[in-house]
């Protein structure tokens, strides 16, 4: 029996929505398999600043380090969009989350389930059989680098920044993932123009002799923006750095049809944090209709990394695959074909899910 202390930090928008149906499907497994999962909530974003004035509470930075795992929603919100001269913002909470827990490796796997096939706006026959997880640097770059105005404010610079250290860490984790998977490495820079670049795949090249069963290769960036669309099967495990694995991943939606389905991993060496990958979607906030299955997804990443529970992530794996198989889908997924009873809120998209856990 495990008995494990899992933080869920549900932020902004539909946060609150989908990591509901996430704690619940957790709940379901712990008493299916006989662990024993316990639960704390926490605030970041903007209901932070709300609250506390600060979108990332010193008690929820000690909640987090003190958890086992974090179950987390979506952070975000539009009165900051149009707002550039706004000193305090949400995502500061979710860099310093970052930063403090020292999560430093973003996984995202892209898997299809062959019933979405035709919610994407790529062609089936391209699609079917793509498998990728992208290792997305998630500590470094432009993101943390120094960020300064001059000239009275009509001159702006952002410092693309990486340590041969920060690269390193990163690169082994996808080596030693792809060991398990097709044993292929797309690694993506942009060595071409950009110095940082240049120390990355400097960095791969020389790790690459110690992994002399990974078959390793190099894309620029734009390249690979491309091929990912144009032969998404090509790829298997893809290491990048923080902008360039951000674009990526979300054109990788594409591949899965919607953001709504992918889930996403964010690690270092001590707690991990779970959550999907798309916004916070103030426009349907409070409608019941998000879809919850990318922070289903996420639960089943928290209990296979965090936990080491393989069979109870499958098992959550396997419940939204039958819902698929059925037909069931949420707004998002459902397409001119799907009937009107099987498009579910997010509320019945979880029962859905439970039901199939608990038979």
């Amino acid at each position: 029996m495990a008995k494990k202390h899992i933080l869920v930090v549900p932020g902004d928008g539909i946060g609150a929505e989908v990591t509901t149906v996430g704690k619940q499907v957790l709940e379901v497994i712990a008493q299916k398999f006989g662990h024993e999962f316990t639960y704390d909530e926490a605030l970041i974003g903007h209901v932070a600043i709300e609250a506390t004035g600060s979108p990332l509470p010193d008690e929820t930075l000690e909640k987090m380090r003190a958890a086992d795992a974090v179950l987390f929603g979506a952070v975000g919100h539009p009165k900051y969009d149009n707002d550039p001269s706004a000193k305090v913002r949400p995502e500061q909470g979710l860099l310093k989350m970052r930063k403090e827990l020292g999560l430093y490796a973003n996984l995202r796997p892209i898997k299809l389930f062959d019933e979405l096939l035709e919610a994407s706006s790529i062609k089936p026959e391209i699609l079917r059989g793509a498998d990728i997880l992208f290792f997305r640097e998630l500590t470094g770059d432009v993101y943390f680098g120094k960020r300064e105005r001059l000239d009275e404010g009509n001159t702006a610079y952002d410092t693309m920044i990486y340590s041969k250290y920060e690269v390193e860490r990163i690169v082994r984790k996808a080596f030693e993932a792809a060991r398990t998977r097709g044993k292929k490495l797309c690694s993506v820079d942009k060595a071409n123009v950009l110095e940082s670049s240049r120390l990355w795949r400097e960095v791969v090249q020389t790790l690459s002799p110690e992994y002399p069963d990974v078959t390793v290769e190099h894309q620029f960036i734009d390249a690979a923006a491309m091929l990912l669309i144009k032969d998404p099967k090509r790829f298997d495990v893809v290491v990048t750095g923080n902008l360039f694995g951000d674009i990526l991943t979300d054109e990788a939606s594409q591949i899965a049809g919607s953001m709504g389905m992918l889930a996403s991993a964010s690690v270092g060496d001590n707690t991990g944090v779970y959550e999907p990958i798309h916004g916070s979607a103030h426009d349907i906030t409070g409608k019941g209709v998000a879809n919850p299955l990318a922070s289903v997804l996420s639960a089943a990443l928290l209990l296979d990394i965090s936990f080491g529970l393989k069979d109870e992530a499958q098992a959550v794996i396997d419940a939204v695959d039958s819902v698929l198989k059925v037909g069931f889908r949420t707004r998002d997924i459902a397409d001119q074909n799907t009937p009107a009873e099987k498009i579910l809120g997010t509320e019945a998209m979880g029962k859905e899910l439970i039901s199939r856990l608990n038979a």
